[in-house]
């Protein structure tokens, strides 16, 4: 509890907070359908009444007739629960303007956790790795919740190389609901590696979603003469020169991203490329909440 009376990360927590909110506001939602049963318009079924359930959702003309309490169930449009993997290495700290792709990787985070618990009040958590996992927040609803998991997107700062198969095992682990699972990440790793390593997720019933985020310089590097590319996460060096990052360098990378996207749509996940200089609220709305569910 000591980080949040510290009035410099208080300041940040409320500046992802700020910046959360109006990125959520700036586009019109359509709300996920889930596989679970939330209290929407389409009535489903009756469910007597336990201990705990919201009194707000019991039938009482049915309890004056039959003097006994049940709930209606309905199929649910917001009960879906949030888990987003935040890929924290060392080289989501890369940048070639204002933004990084640690801090876009934050804002992304900050504003689904922010829809998710204010706007449609769907527990989420947040598990931060590298090679290991640095910070797990479980999944709820409960009061502070939102604070907390901006606590840990602070805290999330680039170490360490990326290691995908130890934080999926150990996700999977903990996972004991099913819902929507995102994993925000550079993903400078073989695809069908990743792929293979993240896709026991599903076997719970989860929806996964892949958000690809990279710098616009990763993707079509402008180069003026020779340069020093530095691998932020193994240090290795590479001299390279303009013709090399417009030919070879280039067809690299498209292939890269169309392998990314093809075995993640091969595998049932959902694949979106993120670049740092695109409006956060632009990419939201064209792709998670916006799209028809089943897609």
């Amino acid at each position: 509890m000591q980080r949040f009376l510290d009035p410099r990360v208080l300041a940040s927590i409320n500046g992802l907070d700020l910046i959360a909110k109006t990125v959520v506001d700036g586009f019109v939602t359509g709300l996920h359908r889930s596989p679970d049963f939330g209290f929407s318009q389409e009535f489903a079924e009756y469910r007597a009444y336990t201990p705990g359930d919201d009194l707000r959702h019991i039938d009482w003309n049915l309890f004056a007739r039959t003097d006994r309490m049940y709930l209606k169930r309905y199929r649910g449009e917001t009960n879906s629960q949030l888990t987003i993997l935040l890929d924290a290495s060392n080289s989501m700290q890369f940048k070639s303007h204002t933004v990084s792709k640690m801090d876009y990787a934050r804002y992304l985070a900050a504003s689904l956790f922010y829809l998710a618990i204010h706007n449609q009040r769907d527990p989420a958590g947040l598990v931060v790795f590298d090679d290991e996992v640095r910070e797990f927040i479980r999944p709820s609803t409960r009061a502070g919740q939102l604070p907390r998991l901006l606590a840990g997107l602070e805290g999330a700062e680039p170490r360490a190389r990326t290691n995908f198969a130890r934080p999926m095992k150990y996700f999977q682990e903990l996972l004991r609901r099913r819902g929507m699972v995102i994993i925000i990440s550079d993903f400078y790793e073989d695809p069908e590696t990743v792929v293979k390593t993240i896709e026991p997720l599903r076997f719970h019933g989860s929806e996964v979603v892949l958000f690809h985020v990279l710098d616009p310089q990763e993707i079509k590097p402008k180069l003026d003469g020779p340069s020093i590319l530095v691998d932020l996460e193994t240090e290795q060096r590479m001299e390279v020169v303009p013709d090399y990052v417009k030919g070879e360098y280039r067809r690299k990378m498209e292939l890269h991203l169309e392998q990314m996207e093809s075995k993640a749509k091969s595998a049932g996940m959902d694949y979106h490329l993120l670049v740092t200089d695109m409006p956060l609220d632009n990419a939201l709305s064209e792709y998670l909440f916006l799209r028809p569910r089943g897609n």
